[in-house]
C-alpha cells in the first residue's frame, strides 16, 4: 500500500469509514502525498493527456472565444482572465496568442487558480511575460466581472455516492477490509434527504464539491458579469451509475489501491452544475459536445491554414489531433466531452453554444 494508503488506513482504524469527497480530496490534495501536490500528471510520461496537450489549435480557439466575448461585454470593464486548473499553462499559453493577434493591444489581468507546486512551475514557465497571479481557490480572486475558463477541472472535484438499498439510500464510504485493505461499504443509515427513485443496487454520484464552485462563481458573475466556460467530460442529464474512475500511465487502474499514485476523477454532471448556477441568477448556455463546439468556432479552417505551411508528416499530425478533437465514437472526446457556459444575466448568448 501507498504512504498515503497507510497514512488514510490509520484514519480510518481510529475514526472509522470515510465519505468518498473526503478520500478524493486526501488522493488529490494531501499536502505531502496528493496526487496533484508531487507531481506533473499530463502528456506521454504522465497519466493522462488533455485535449490542449494534442494540439495547439485548440487554445487558439479558446483564445478567439475570449475575444469575442470582451467584445461583448463592457469596454470600460476590464474583465480578468482567469484559468481554474490550468495544467501546464499550454491552454493559456496558446490562447493569449491567439487574443494578441486579434487584439493586440488588449490589457490582460491574467490570474491562475492553481495548487499544485510543479504545475505552478510550469505555468510559469509557460506564461511569465503575462505576469500571472496565482490563487489556491476562488476566494482569492480579486472583485470585478472574470472570464474563466474550466477546462476538465470539475471532472476531479471530490463527489458523495450513495447506493440505493432497501433501506433507502445509503451512502458509499471507503473502509477497511477483513484482509485490512482500502475497501467500499456502506453507511448503516439511510441519507433522508434524497428522493430519487431507482431500483435496489443504483448507485447515485452527487458532485457536492463541484456545486459549491459552481454557486460561487455563477453569484460572482450574476454580480459582477462575466462568463464561466466549462470543457470535461460527463453526462447532460441525470443518471445513475458508477463514474469514479482512477487512471494511471492512461490506463484504468483500481481506485483504492494506491491511493496518492493515481488520478482520480468522476464524469461531470452538467444538469446538477446548471441547476445550480440558474438557482444563483446566473444564465447558462449550452452545453453541447465537443465536436459541435469546436467546429462551430472553426476548427477545420484553422486546421487547413496550419496545413498551407507543414511537412506532408506535419499535415497528417494535425488531421489525427482534429480527428482525436472531434471523434463522435461513443469513447471519443468529440461527443463524451461536453461544452457549457454560465453568464451573468446581461448577456443573452455566446460563440459556439446555443442561447438560454
Amino acid at each position: 500500500m501507498s504512504p498515503l494508503g497507510e497514512e488514510i488506513a490509520l484514519l480510518i482504524r481510529q475514526t472509522g469509514p470515510i465519505g468518498i469527497d473526503r478520500y478524493m480530496s486526501l488522493c488529490l490534495g494531501h499536502p505531502v502525498h496528493g496526487y496533484y501536490r508531487t507531481r506533473d500528471p499530463l502528456g506521454a510520461r504522465g497519466d493522462f493527456t488533455t485535449a490542449p496537450e494534442i494540439s495547439q489549435m485548440f487554445g487558439e480557439l479558446i483564445g478567439l472565444w475570449v475575444a469575442a466575448i470582451r467584445g461583448m461585454l463592457d469596454p470600460a470593464a476590464q474583465p480578468r482572465l482567469v484559468e481554474l486548473g490550468p495544467g501546464r499553462g499550454t491552454l493559456m499559453a496558446d490562447a493569449l496568442r491567439a487574443l494578441g493577434s486579434v487584439l493586440p493591444d488588449a490589457a490582460i489581468d491574467l490570474h491562475l487558480v492553481e495548487t499544485s507546486p510543479p504545475l505552478r512551475a510550469a505555468q510559469a514557465a509557460a506564461l511569465s511575460r503575462h505576469r500571472p497571479t496565482w490563487h489556491e481557490g476562488l476566494a482569492g480572486l480579486p472583485e470585478g466581472p472574470v472570464i474563466a475558463i474550466a477546462n476538465e477541472f470539475f471532472d476531479c472535484l471530490p463527489v458523495r455516492q450513495f447506493a440505493r438499498t432497501e433501506r433507502g439510500w445509503c451512502e458509499r464510504l471507503v473502509g477497511l477490509s477483513a484482509a485490512g485493505g482500502l475497501a467500499f461499504g456502506l453507511a448503516p443509515d439511510p441519507e433522508p434527504g434524497i428522493r430519487a427513485e431507482a431500483p435496489p443496487g443504483a448507485l447515485l454520484t452527487l458532485p457536492s464539491a463541484g456545486l459549491g464552485v459552481m454557486r460561487d462563481l455563477a453569484a460572482r458573475l450574476t454580480r459582477a458579469g462575466g462568463v464561466l466556460l466549462l470543457i470535461d467530460y460527463g453526462h447532460v442529464a441525470p443518471g445513475f451509475g458508477d463514474t469514479l474512475q482512477a487512471l494511471s500511465r492512461h490506463r484504468f487502474a483500481d481506485p483504492l489501491a494506491e491511493p496518492g499514485e493515481a488520478d482520480l476523477t468522476a464524469h461531470v454532471d452538467f444538469a446538477a452544475l446548471a441547476q445550480a448556477a440558474r438557482g444563483e441568477g446566473a444564465r447558462v448556455h449550452g452545453p453541447v459536445e465537443q465536436r459541435d463546439f469546436l467546429l462551430d468556432l472553426g476548427l477545420l479552417a484553422r486546421a487547413e491554414r496550419l496545413k498551407r505551411a507543414a511537412s506532408p508528416a506535419q499535415g497528417a499530425a494535425i488531421e489525427a489531433a482534429v480527428a482525436r478533437l472531434t471523434d463522435p465514437a461513443g469513447g471519443g472526446m468529440g461527443r463524451l466531452f461536453k461544452v457549457m457556459a454560465v453568464s451573468g444575466p446581461g448577456l443573452a448568448g455566446v460563440p459556439g453554444l446555443p442561447p438560454p
